[in-house]
């Protein structure tokens, strides 16, 4: 696809003007550990991301999501060094904040995110953030810090320093998913939900493909949340980590080197990979993909096609620990160096 067939730009919040499919930079951060746990990638390699920016951005896409944490900033850096060789009106930066405080007491005190941001800034080599993530929902105990901490996103906005605020979301704090029990856990929707009504945020980022299950009737989607709040969605792991390109073979389940979040995934050993194997079979009988070693990604068309099936892994026998999941209608394409 060449930039002149991608699909048109789409004004969004804040007057935004985004590509449809933007560039996730969890994986460009490297391997890495926070909070005790692996929360990296392994397989990065700066020059491959380098690249993959490069054509990405050539092909039409111009929003880079990224995070303090991711690398500890040498996703930033990366996507920095990228960003100086660029007119910066053509590209829009995300970054997160929440979930590396560094040593302060707190992530989402007021200083701390203010010297998060002056950081973050640094690293990506502009003067502002185009959207600012509260990266969780974590906000120190009996709720003692969210006040304060929209109240300094806004005065960020009041600045300059940032034009949209936004949210991830549903998400479990990563600590909470290693170290509490999962019938002692709270409803993460239920918080999400009261979290944005608190906040008002112009963006919602939350993980949408075929792998969980549909919410449940009595709970809105991201997209009824997103409605009633006037925000705009942007969509993570639209292809699951690449778990649904079927890149990833059970009879030879992939290895993953320290600091690589994927360890303490139950999606990428043997068992799950022969789920989601025969869950895309449909897909490459239609389309023509017989190969599991072969992707089954859809060519992207203007035709409006059958959406796939779900692939629940409860239903299949199959559950996942209680192991983290780290981590528009607006795609964010993981970048795979």
């Amino acid at each position: 696809m060449s930039a002149r067939q991608s699909p048109l730009r789409r004004t969004l919040a804040g007057g935004l003007s985004v590509h449809p499919i933007g560039i996730g930079a969890w994986a460009l951060g490297g391997p890495d550990h926070n909070l005790g746990l692996p929360m990296g990638w392994s397989t990065a390699d700066d020059a491959a991301s380098r690249r993959g920016l490069e054509t990405a951005y050539k092909l039409g896409a111009n929003l880079i999501d990224t995070a303090d944490v991711y690398g500890h900033g040498h996703s930033e850096r990366v996507i920095g060094d990228f960003v100086a060789t660029v007119p910066r009106d053509t590209v829009v930066l995300s970054s997160k904040v929440g979930y590396h405080r560094g040593t302060a007491r707190h992530a989402y005190l007021p200083t701390a995110m203010r010297r998060q941001l002056e950081t973050s800034l640094e690293n990506l080599r502009t003067d502002r953030l185009d959207i600012y993530f509260f990266h969780n929902a974590d906000f120190g105990p009996d709720d003692r810090y969210p006040e304060a901490a929209v109240a300094q996103m806004r005065d960020f906005q009041r600045q300059g320093l940032v034009t949209a605020v936004g949210m991830r979301g549903p998400h479990r704090h990563a600590t909470e998913r290693v170290t509490v029990a999962k019938d002692q856990r709270g409803d993460k929707y239920a918080r999400f939900a009261y979290l944005a009504e608190q906040i008002r945020p112009d963006y919602l980022a939350a993980r949408f493909n075929a792998l969980p299950p549909p919410p449940a009737a009595s709970r809105p989607d991201i997209f009824a949340l997103a409605a009633s709040l006037g925000a705009s969605v942007l969509i993570n792991k639209p292809l699951a980590q690449g778990l649904l390109t079927g890149k990833y073979n059970p009879d030879q389940p992939p290895a993953f080197a320290p600091g690589d979040h994927r360890l303490r995934k139950a999606w990428f050993t043997p068992e799950a990979l022969k789920i989601i194997q025969d869950g895309l079979a449909p897909l490459r009988e239609r389309f023509g993909s017989p190969d599991p070693r072969r992707p089954a990604v859809l060519p992207a068309t203007g035709r409006q096609r059958r959406r796939p099936r779900r692939l629940h892994p409860a239903r299949t026998g199959h559950r996942e620990p209680h192991r983290g999941r780290h981590p528009a209608h607006h795609q964010r394409a993981r970048l795979r160096p």
